[in-house]
């Protein structure tokens, strides 16, 4: 019974690992890819910070030219955090998503090791009661091979003293 649960959780536990591998492989490529979005905002704030201290005016002052490619940097810092929000959201409902699935896995798998067991031990059950009945038709067995033995000692005394009776009542 330990050997056949052994087995069946083997198995089960391979087919969940290999999914928790393709399922971790996706959650890593979602990750790099917020990642890299996190590195190209952080690279847009640098250039607004430099678009904050040029100044290509008369007397150094700032143009409207100047302030509008500020005003562009911080747009296209906006989009990206939109987008890294919106990754980030999708992680999360997919890590969300892995843990109700190894949840579901588990508890299938337990429902399935369980009806596994009950059915061993239905078995079992069953076995020892055959092995009981076998015990009593083994005791039956030997009692009718006395009495068969017995019976055929008896004709066979009978028969004898038949003989003996039928020789001696001729001689």
């Amino acid at each position: 019974m330990k050997i056949l649960f052994f087995i069946v959780f083997s198995f089960t536990s391979t087919a969940v690992f290999a999914v928790q591998n393709a399922d971790s492989l996706t959650y890593e490529l979602q990750r790099n890819k917020i990642n890299g979005m996190l590195n190209a905002r952080s690279q847009k704030f640098g250039q607004y910070d430099q678009s904050l201290t040029s100044r290509t005016g008369i007397f150094g002052l700032k143009t409207k030219r100047d302030m509008q490619y500020s005003i562009n940097i911080l747009t296209e810092i906006i989009q990206t955090d939109n987008e890294i929000l919106k990754e980030t959201k999708t992680l999360l409902d997919y890590k969300n998503y892995q843990q109700e699935k190894v949840v579901s896995q588990s508890k299938e798998s337990e429902s399935r090791s369980l009806a596994y067991m009950r059915t061993l031990n239905k078995l079992q059950s069953e076995n020892e009661k055959i092995n009981i009945q076998i015990s009593e038709y083994k005791k039956d067995k030997k009692f009718y091979q006395i009495i068969a033995y017995a019976l055929g000692l008896a004709i066979l005394c009978f028969g004898l003293f038949a003989y003996r009776k039928i020789s001696f009542k001729k001689a």
